[in-house]
């Protein structure tokens, strides 16, 4: 067992919407926020620009801390434990990346697939989203709003 330091943006538009990712990965498909890994030697801001810039193509300014993993997760995907950080981060410039409006609206078929939709904060529930921390960061984006 080892640690697994994760990273994510919240983007937030003006029509209070969040940005939301449906990924499919060897056949297994889930909804996240933006971002992941913390690779060796990055802080965690500089990772959160990294993963907006690999996932989304869009450079990202961090603003403020939201919420680190307070309870226990095992990874879905490997014998390690989940720490996530989420922090609200806002686009420098233009967003790069075509967003759908329906969940898994794929563009083309392969082992690895990626699309982005906005979901209002209001409409959005803790079963939307697929890993148990996001479910909670979605009870406290909704306090919150």
């Amino acid at each position: 067992m080892y640690f697994n330091v994760r990273v994510y943006g919240l983007l937030i538009n003006d029509e209070q919407e969040v940005l939301l990712t449906d990924e499919q990965v060897q056949g297994y498909r889930f909804t996240k926020f933006p971002g992941g890994g913390v690779e060796f030697g990055e802080g965690l801001s500089q990772a959160l620009k990294r993963e907006f810039m690999e996932e989304c193509n869009t450079e990202v300014d961090v603003i403020s801390h939201f919420y680190t993993t307070d309870f226990f997760v095992k990874s879905a995907f490997n014998d390690s434990q989940i720490i996530s950080v989420y922090y609200l981060v806002k686009a420098i410039g233009p967003l790069n990346f075509a967003v759908k409006t329906k969940a898994f609206d794929f563009d083309g078929d392969s082992m690895q697939m990626q699309s982005f939709r906005w979901e209002k904060i209001s409409n959005l529930t803790p079963q939307d989203v697929t890993f148990p921390i996001d479910q909670y960061v979605v009870e406290l984006l909704k306090e919150q709003k």
